[in-house]
């Protein structure tokens, strides 16, 4: 097919390779990942065509072989007698004179280059009149001028490239030196480079025991597929250090699981690549059909507020897939459409970038990691990008173990204005014993709207094996809201909203206490932020932690674990103790989230402010909700010899979820922060609630459009984090552990006796 025709996809072959390059193995409907630029082509592909559906190869071949006739009689360089004796050539192969444009039209067309690099059809038609050439020299003129000038941009780059790798080379050679003459500070004597601290040491000793253990779960489950489990380094970067053990108990490995799945894999191999990238294209054409489809696939329920999905009638439309559902396991399909405050264009970028995307969900991606890019897109954008990932999805409470993925995920541009990125997993390509969720074709299907917002339809579709939750939690998870559509639209609607308020500059100066002050306000947002992802990174149950649960009554349980604190700015140095306990409230959600995030209520459950008045002395709405707002408190000590306390508060709701998060902050680097300082150096500890509805037929998440009545019980996780020694080397002792317990004890009874109270 001649370069440079663009050809609907469902006509193209699968033209992408394993690493992005141009291949082929076989046709697969709505690949459009781009092609290999052609050595004929000027700039990417050379005069691209409108083509409809019906048009015929033939014709396609046609119209394109008349364009390169044209290119050729009409180029920058051009041909003698184009006309007369030519036309009447028989001979084929007949050699032809050149000449060049004269130095005349160079220049003339060189100055209309510097103001317009880029000429529309008319400018190029006046232009040619003028110097006397044809439209079509002029484009070509224009084309091979951009292209030069290109060369020369990249060959620039290329050369301050150069000079800054000289550069680190030398900076490297001159640390090496300096590390080879390196004294002892303490005797003076030489040190030796690779000298052992006591965290190196410690963290050596763990590695040893976390192979051991490796090799001895290996052995287990080589008895059962009949050959062993080869085993990888973590792919999670940076990795947390693992908590210290309590006394003989075994925390909550057993329990959760030990992260099996995320720990054997590595990057797909090269063999596997061509049927990622056919198991991606058939899972984007699934994706699209999945969110445009309405009944019999998806059902609306009696009282119009959710759809039901109908599986039978997916297999039927679906046939292929995955392949069959696994025995054991239940299937999770929903589907949301919400109108967010951000571009199309920003919200793939978020899905696309691991990082950001992470952060935006930290309430429900615990860990992922980029295993391998296969593609990284075309034409400077997303469109085509095929990553293979691996992710942790998890439920903001100990009580509910996490789901492990390894999937890859697929972005595509298809009409204009409309993009989706897919999800599926590769657990049919290498199958793994620890796997207990699967994804079948999930993402979203984004659509510009105008004034920069969004029309975005989720779609989330697993097949799980839900062991070991909690019955706190077992309603919560089987009704689908745990890990649904509605959980990661309303989640991300909420950080839209975020967003905006950080970048808005018309900011109401009316109310005291509002903070007007530009870059103090992005610094304390960003400084929230933080606080905020470290609650949600340490309250689940992460296969990254080890939760120990300590003797009490059963529901109430209060699971505790450690980590060492050490140069990190952003926390306090020594040792931190980590609580949390999960419980229920015949409470509606929205009720607990405004009795806990009121500064006025606060004294009723906050046993470290000590009967102290709270007050409000700045804040930052974030959100339509006035529930979602970040706050800077001050707690007024009845003591007069005791200093008052600082604290950095953020409340954020949702139909699904609400958090009151907050942590106590010095008062000399708030100043500094309100000032627009960096907020990275910083310390933090976060403590907080996580407040979910408890799943029963009349829960509506938050209840945000609850105006007061009943919208059922409420699930209450309640975590602590405290520095109980500044040493990060120190033992915990028992005394430790029994004062945070009876601290998290009396917050609850304080929290259930205030609002059964207020709901008898």
């Amino acid at each position: 097919m001649p370069a440079g025709v663009m050809v609907p996809a469902r006509n193209m072959p699968s033209m992408i390779s394993g690493n992005g390059n141009i291949g082929g193995f076989g046709t697969i409907s709505g690949l459009s990942l781009g092609q290999q630029p052609n050595n004929n082509m000027m700039e990417g592909q050379l005069h691209p065509f409108e083509m409809t559906q019906n048009t015929s190869e033939s014709e396609i071949a046609r119209m394109r072989d008349e364009e390169f006739d044209s290119a050729l009689k009409s180029g920058s360089e051009n041909h003698e007698g184009v006309s007369g004796e030519d036309d009447q050539d028989p001979r084929p192969n007949k050699k032809k004179r050149y000449h060049r444009h004269t130095q005349h039209q160079i220049q003339q067309m060189e100055a209309f280059f510097k103001e317009c690099p880029h000429p529309d059809d008319k400018q190029r038609k006046e232009l040619g009149r003028v110097l006397g050439l044809e439209p079509l020299q002029v484009k070509f003129w224009f084309q091979n001028k951009r292209t030069q000038m290109k060369t020369q941009h990249e060959r620039q780059e290329n050369s301050q490239l150069r000079a800054e790798n000289e550069k680190l080379r030398a900076d490297n050679m001159r640390y090496r030196e300096a590390l080879s003459t390196a004294s002892c500070p303490n005797c003076g004597g030489p040190t030796t480079v690779g000298q052992m601290s006591f965290d190196e040491h410690h963290l050596r000793l763990e590695n040893a025991r976390l192979r051991e253990e490796i090799d001895r779960i290996s052995a287990i489950a080589a008895k059962y597929v009949g050959k062993p489990v080869v085993s990888y380094p973590l792919l999670s970067s940076p990795m947390t250090p693992r908590p210290l053990d309590f006394g003989s108990q075994t925390g909550s490995g057993e329990m959760y699981g030990t992260g099996e799945l995320l720990r054997s894999i590595n990057a797909p191999a090269e063999a596997d690549k061509p049927m990622i990238i056919e198991l991606a294209v058939a899972a984007m054409e699934e994706l699209v059909r999945l969110a445009q489809m309405g009944e019999p696939l998806w059902m609306t329920s009696l009282d119009g507020s959710t759809t039901v999905f109908n599986e039978e009638e997916y297999i039927r439309t679906f046939p292929r897939g995955i392949g069959p559902k696994p025995t054991g396991f239940k299937c999770e399909a929903s589907k949301e459409t919400c109108v967010l405050i951000m571009n199309h264009i920003s919200l793939v970028e978020i899905l696309m970038d691991v990082q950001q995307w992470s952060t935006v969900f930290s309430a429900i991606v615990s860990k992922a990691s980029t295993l391998d890019v296969l593609s990284t897109g075309i034409a400077g954008n997303y469109n085509g990008a095929l990553q293979v990932m691996t992710a942790e999805f998890q439920v903001p409470s100990p009580l509910v173990p996490t789901r492990e993925s390894y999937y890859v995920r697929y972005c595509k541009h298809h009409a204009e204005g409309t993009w989706a990125v897919v999800d599926v997993s590769l657990d049919n390509i290498r199958p793994n014993p620890a796997m207990r969720c699967r994804r079948r074709p999930s993402g979203c299907l984004i659509q510009e709207m105008p004034n920069g917002y969004s029309k975005v339809t989720w779609i989330e579709h697993v097949e799980v094996e839900d062991r070991g939750v909690h019955n706190l939690y077992k309603q919560l998870v089987s009704s689908g809201h745990a890990f649904g559509a509605k959980r990661w639209i309303a989640t991300l609607d909420r950080q839209c909203e975020r967003l905006a308020s950080l970048m808005a500059t018309n900011i109401p100066t009316g109310d005291a206490g509002v903070i007007t002050n530009q870059d103090g306000r992005k610094s304390m947002l960003k400084l929230a932020e933080r606080m905020v992802i470290s609650f949600c990174a340490g309250v689940g149950a992460s296969t990254a932690h080890t939760w120990t649960t300590l003797s009490g009554t059963g529901a109430d349980d209060v699971r505790v674990m450690t980590r060492k604190s050490v140069d990190d700015p952003g926390r306090p140095p020594g040792l931190v103790l980590s609580a949390a306990t999960s419980f229920w409230l015949p409470v509606s959600p929205k009720r607990v989230f405004d009795f806990l995030r009121d500064e006025n209520s606060r004294n009723e459950w906050d046993i470290l402010s000590n009967g102290g008045v709270v007050q409000e002395m700045a804040h930052i709405a974030n959100g339509r909700d006035t529930g979602n707002c970040v706050s800077l408190l001050r707690v007024n000590s009845a003591n007069s010899s005791q200093t008052n306390m600082l604290i950095l508060q953020e409340s954020c709701t949702d139909p699904t979820a609400s958090f009151v998060i907050y942590a106590p902050v010095d008062i000399v680097a708030m100043n500094v922060v309100l000032n627009g300082g960096d907020p990275d150096y910083v310390a933090l500890l976060p403590s907080g609630f996580a407040i979910l509805p408890d799943g029963s037929s009349g829960s509506s998440g938050s209840g945000v459009a609850d105006a007061g009545g009943s919208s059922g019980g409420s699930l209450l996780t309640v975590a602590f984090q405290i520095l109980v020694d500044s040493v990060p080397t120190a033992k915990l002792s028992l005394g430790s552990v029994a004062t945070v317990n009876n601290l998290i004890a009396c917050t609850v009874e304080r929290i259930k006796a205030s609002l059964t109270c207020e709901n008898a």
